[in-house]
């Protein structure tokens, strides 16, 4: 089957990289990714897909066979936004091809793993290796504004409820069972205003939490370490206050935090150890998570807690060992079992639903969101072929 797998892929090459450049060269940024959904849906219904749809929120999604078990394979179609195009080596949003790489915004994050995703269905089914499967290629949206809630509408409005999962985002063509989870917290103290000239009639909510800025320092240096998934992080991000004028004493200061939690940590632990610093009672402070309140590009409201659940699944799990095999076959490099540093859908996935799930993609991690973003191009064929295995080893 490896040769007839290679045969196929060899036949739609350049029918993948043309794919991959077209995505690209349509802007996607997150919650304006009308114009890329329906380019994909139009390749989905060329290449013969059982049922192609597109759902309440704009996910794209491309169904393959009719068995008891549900994959999805997963590739987020949204990008960052590109503040400023002249920083970039090459246009970013015209996927040119220099030395073998194609650059531009949106190929390793994750255009280039998604398209793959979109022509292996198309040759699974051509070799029928989807025997006892229902494949939903899943090309999702607004996961760079809120990664996971494409999957938790899926699972929760559109009730199409998986088995196991693969996620396109980059692994440099390794398989990776997990990563931190994240949230996203609030912290606010409240002050008393005064006239400048007369400051000590005050109460400054800024040297308030200047006090518990410094002990959340403190804080990250003693949080948890994971030996798989690393360690647990906090760090403030943005700080605001108000006073009645720049002549005033601050009645108020603001702060938000990016807590990164390891295995074991969650949201009421992450909570509870500010809650516990010793300046949050004395300054009056309050935390809460932040709530997330969007629209994807058909209107369709998108709103969640800010609460991204870290996960991990075992590397002896079936899926695991199922991606691993099949990279291992056409991989012109050893393979790796790792885990990512940033977050994935596979916080709503796994880490809402217990849906196995793995990582498998060409591209560099590191690469995502940056100007210099690329894809090696000779890459795209060997993932189609992993991708195209995979089901025949889970059985």
């Amino acid at each position: 089957m490896k040769e007839k797998v290679l045969e196929r892929v060899e036949h739609y090459k350049n029918d993948i990289t043309g794919f991959l450049q077209r995505m690209v060269q349509t802007k996607s940024y997150s919650g304006r990714e009308e114009n890329v959904v329906k380019l994909i849906t139009s390749e989905m219904t060329k290449l013969g897909f059982d049922e192609v749809k597109i759902d309440a929120l704009g996910n794209a999604l491309g169904r393959m066979g009719n068995g008891e078990k549900v994959i999805f394979c997963d590739g987020h179609i949204d990008t960052v936004e590109v503040p400023d195009e002249k920083a970039f080596k090459y246009p970013p949003f015209a996927a040119e091809i220099h030395d073998g790489k194609m650059y531009g915004r949106g190929t390793v994050d994750e255009k280039a793993g998604f398209a793959c995703m979109v022509y292996a269905a198309k040759i699974m089914k051509e070799l029928d290796l989807l025997d006892g499967y229902t494949l939903w290629v899943v090309g999702s949206v607004l996961e760079e504004d809120c990664d996971g809630h494409c999957h938790i509408h899926i699972h929760d409005y559109e009730k199409i409820h998986a088995d196991y999962a693969v996620l396109a985002e980059p692994t440099d063509m390794n398989i990776y069972r997990g990563h931190r989870g994240r949230m996203e917290m609030v912290v606010k103290v409240k002050g008393k205003a005064a006239h400048g000239a007369h400051c000590d009639r005050g109460d400054n909510a800024i040297y308030k939490m200047a006090k518990l800025i410094n002990e959340i320092e403190e804080l990250h240096k003693r949080l948890k370490h994971d030996d798989f998934l690393g360690k647990g992080s906090v760090t403030v991000s943005i700080i605001e206050s108000t006073a009645p004028s720049q002549c005033s004493v601050a009645d108020s200061a603001t702060i938000y935090l990016d807590r990164r939690l390891t295995a074991g940590e969650t949201k009421e632990s992450a909570l509870n150890e500010i809650k516990s610093l010793p300046s949050f009672e004395k300054i009056g402070a309050e935390v809460e998570v932040l709530q997330y309140d969007g629209l994807g590009w058909t209107g369709f409201k998108a709103q969640q807690e800010a609460y991204f659940p870290t996960w991990v699944i075992e590397e002896n799990h079936p899926l695991v060992q199922a991606g691993f095999k099949a990279a291992k076959d056409f991989n012109k490099k050893d393979t790796k079992i790792s885990r990512w540093v940033f977050s994935t859908n596979g916080v709503a996935t796994m880490g809402r639903y217990n849906i196995p799930t793995i990582g498998f993609a060409p591209g560099l991690e590191e690469l995502a969101h940056s100007v210099d973003e690329y894809i090696i191009v000779d890459e795209l064929a060997t993932a189609t072929a992993i991708y195209s295995m995979i089901p025949s080893y889970l059985k």
